[in-house]
């Protein structure tokens, strides 16, 4: 039965690793652009092909049975071949046109991308640009996106990386606020101030924890883990607030406790090397390189808070 899974339509192996990836149906029809009906008929296809059920339905989702976890490598090395076979046949592309997919964290896509994408459309216009903006992490090998900019150093073999430097952060407030509340000068006064923090995410709770300083999310006033509304609380009024210290300068807020040693996030460049010199891409990659660097610090002595997610 498993030697049969490598003579199957690669259509029916691609969409049994999408249910499994999304859990359902709904899932995977929204994440792949196939519809929910061809989804459907496509799982049931490759189970009538295996003479096996390869998932159970239940009312959360489908779950693999014990054959479809046994398929399941098989099944993963197939795409990862797939991939590197279009992976290699992109790298031998030598023309400066074509599209360059993008991914990159929602904060950066807002704020900092836009002026670096208009400049490269005017000097190469028959570049097409996609930019997926998400604060997950694209796999790169399975050619999800075609340039990454990280957080955080990745690991996986077979990328190239460069360490553009650090976005440097810090404590900001809008002179309206300022001007209501006055401007906390350390720890202490800024505890008796609004602070705007995250949701569900822990990462400014923990990173306090590094300098000695106790916080628990009931200490703000404002939660949310989506960093763009943040900028945008921040820049109404509503508190204090961490930001990056270029977009916050942009915006003419007030830098609050500027001696305060923040940590940074590290900037990371990053493509498979397979399609690394590809014109179209090395245009790109370059356009960001240069692009990026007016808003990144290379001060080697900035903390750095940014840890590769967990996967």
């Amino acid at each position: 039965m498993l030697d049969g899974l490598h003579s199957l339509d690669w259509s029916l192996v691609q969409a049994f690793l999408s249910v499994v990836e999304h859990g359902s149906l709904s899932a995977a029809a929204r994440e792949s652009g196939v519809s929910q009906p061809t989804l459907g008929r496509q799982i049931k296809a490759i189970e009538q092909q295996l003479g096996v059920p390869l998932f159970v339905r239940q009312a959360k989702g489908f779950v693999l049975t014990d054959v479809g976890q046994a398929i399941l490598p098989s099944a993963t090395a197939m795409a990862e071949a797939a991939t590197k076979f279009a992976t290699a046949a992109a790298g031998q592309d030598m023309s400066v046109s074509g599209t360059v997919r993008i991914t990159a964290s929602v904060f950066v896509s807002q704020y900092i991308l836009p002026q670096i994408l208009a400049e490269i459309r005017k000097l190469h216009p028959d570049i097409q640009i996609e930019l997926n903006a998400t604060d997950e992490a694209d796999n790169l090998l399975f050619r999800e996106a075609d340039i990454a900019l990280r957080m955080f150093r990745p690991t996986q073999l077979e990328v190239v990386t460069r360490k553009l430097g650090v976005l440097q952060l810090g404590f900001f407030a809008s002179e309206d606020y300022v001007a209501r509340r006055g401007a906390p000068t350390n720890v202490k006064e800024l505890m008796e101030h609004d602070l705007l923090g995250y949701d569900r995410s822990e990462r400014f709770i923990r990173g306090a924890a590094e300098f000695g300083w106790k916080l628990t999310r009931n200490d703000f006033v404002f939660r949310c883990d989506q960093q763009t509304i943040h900028s945008e609380v921040i820049r109404t009024g509503c508190g204090i607030g961490i930001l990056q210290k270029g977009i916050a300068d942009q915006m003419g807020l007030v830098s609050i406790m500027e001696g305060f040693p923040m940590p940074g996030l590290e900037v990371w460049l990053t493509t498979h090397e397979a399609i690394r010199h590809t014109p179209r891409v090395s245009a790109v990659w370059g356009y960001l390189d240069r692009g990026l660097a007016p808003w990144l610090s290379h001060d080697d002595t900035i903390p750095i808070m940014n840890k590769r997610p967990a996967t």
